[in-house]
């Protein structure tokens, strides 16, 4: 199992799931984006505490469920990326996600949003993910 954490691109893990990242799946410092150890960095901050516009985070989602696409064999959990220092709601990322591949594990947390809460296609622009 790929652990999947919200980084920042500079790759400092200092804290939350990053840190956690950094202490048991060896997400090594330098890393900001992509794997990483037993991990996966997703960036939602460009540095520690300042978070990335949506735009953004959703273009990193984008580039890592292509990468998930192309390792199928692998299991990635995902963490709640982009809620914790970021400062984002579950529903503001959980809608990137729609169309992840099968080896994609989301958080509860995503899964409410998506399916409890809902979202407005036309606020978020969606387009179908490419496989």
């Amino acid at each position: 199992m790929i652990f999947v954490f919200g980084s920042n691109l500079k790759g400092i893990h200092g804290a939350g799931a990053a840190l956690y990242a950094r202490e048991h799946f060896g997400a090594k410092l330098g890393v900001g984006e992509g794997p990483t150890g037993y991990a996966y960095a997703l960036p939602t901050c460009s540095e520690p505490g300042e978070p990335l516009p949506l735009s953004e985070i959703r273009k990193h989602i984008r580039k890592f469920l292509a990468y998930a696409r192309e390792h199928n064999t692998a299991q990635f959990q995902v963490t709640a990326v982009g809620t914790g220092i970021a400062g984002y709601q579950p529903k503001d990322i959980a809608v990137f996600f729609r169309g992840a591949p099968e080896n994609v594990w989301l958080p509860g947390q995503f899964f409410n949003a998506h399916f409890w809460i809902g979202y407005d296609d036309a606020v978020y622009d969606l387009k179908p993910v490419a496989p």
